[in-house]
Formats: structure tokens, sequence, C-alpha cells
């Protein structure tokens, strides 16, 4: 199995429990999957929203 298909594996499974994680895990994992690829974060936050409602979260505090 290459490294690929272990990430596809990884990534399936994140998005899988992505309600059940702490804030500060599904931010650090969305910053990091989205590391260079802007044009797709709104795309991953509607998936990953409309899969877990509850993960809505207001803007931090400045």
């Amino acid at each position: 199995m290459d490294d690929n298909r272990f990430a596809e594996l990884l990534g399936s499974a994140a998005i899988g429990v992505w309600g059940d994680m702490p804030r500060d895990i599904q931010e650090a994992l969305f910053e990091t999957a989205m590391r260079g690829h802007d044009d797709l974060r709104h795309e991953l936050a509607k998936l990953l929203h409309d899969l877990h409602p509850r993960t809505q979260h207001p803007p931090r505090p400045a």
C-alpha cells in the first residue's frame, strides 16, 4: 500500500470523527490540510460543516 492510500484512509477517518474532536485539533488539522490550498478552504469548511453541523463555531474573540 502506498502513502497516498494511507493518507486517504486517515483523511476519511478524520472526516468521520470530526464532530467529536476538540476545536483546537479540528483547527490544527484543517490548517495543516489547507496549507498551500487556499482555493479549497471554503469547500472543505462547507463539507465539514454540512456533515457535522455542531462544529460551526462563532468567530474567535480578537
